[in-house]
């Protein structure tokens, strides 16, 4: 009786158990070069004192300018080289406050970014609340 006792006790006691948490990525985790969705760019992030940012590097094939661009002096700058992820800060485990540039539609757009691997980045960029937005998926180039 005491054995089915210590049994029925344990069972009761592990439904009530949480999981571990899991453990945040220390914030220079997003620092490298990041492959976009549509595979069409290299991203650079890097660290900057008390942010991040992060600037094309890589190939935009066709070569291409930033034709978008609602400052017309701005329309004849080549892509590879703008920095188009601004003023990121690290908290509990995402990278918040932070604004994506666009050059296809030549907007900018508030931005999350996060970690769920350690090879891959969901950016999430939106207007207004992070409701109205679209995520995409990079991949971490070695």
């Amino acid at each position: 009786m005491r054995a089915l006792l210590a049994i029925g006790t344990l069972a009761t006691a592990s439904l009530f158990q949480r999981p571990a948490p899991v453990a945040a990525p220390p914030a220079d985790a997003i620092v490298g070069r990041w492959l976009t969705a549509d595979k069409s760019g290299i991203i650079q992030i890097y660290a900057r004192p008390g942010s991040y940012e992060g600037k094309v590097v890589g190939p935009v094939a066709p070569p291409r300018l930033d034709d978008h661009n609602p400052d017309l002096a701005l329309r004849r700058r080549p892509l590879v080289g703008i920095v188009n992820l601004r003023g990121f800060r690290y908290a509990e485990g995402a990278w918040t406050d932070g604004t994506i540039y666009d050059p296809n539609s030549g907007k900018t757009y508030s931005c999350t970014l996060r970690l769920p691997g350690p090879n891959t980045l969901t950016v999430r960029g939106y207007v207004g609340i992070s409701l109205f937005g679209r995520t995409d998926t990079w991949t971490r180039l070695n």
